[in-house]
């Protein structure tokens, strides 16, 4: 993938990314928003799903996100 153009076309392919990583580890978003917890980010199932709906998000919450589902490794030319 090349560089997105644009800033709203990263925050879609950044969001998109979340939501396969999701999937990749089989979480559900009230899942997510626990193992967030543990890691001290106070996320609901309503929050995640209205900052992946809208796509903009902190970088924090993305990093946490990851955290939380167990990732070690993103590539960003995967997003």
């Amino acid at each position: 993938m090349g560089f997105a153009k644009s800033e709203a076309e990263i925050a879609e392919r950044t969001a998109r990314f979340l939501k396969a990583e999701l999937k990749r580890a089989n979480l559900t978003y009230d899942e997510l928003a626990e193992q967030m917890k543990k890691h001290g980010m106070a996320e609901t199932r309503n929050s995640i799903t209205a900052k992946l709906k809208r796509g903009t998000f902190p970088a924090t919450f993305f990093i946490a996100a990851m955290v939380a589902m167990g990732a070690e490794v993103v590539k960003l030319e995967d997003i």
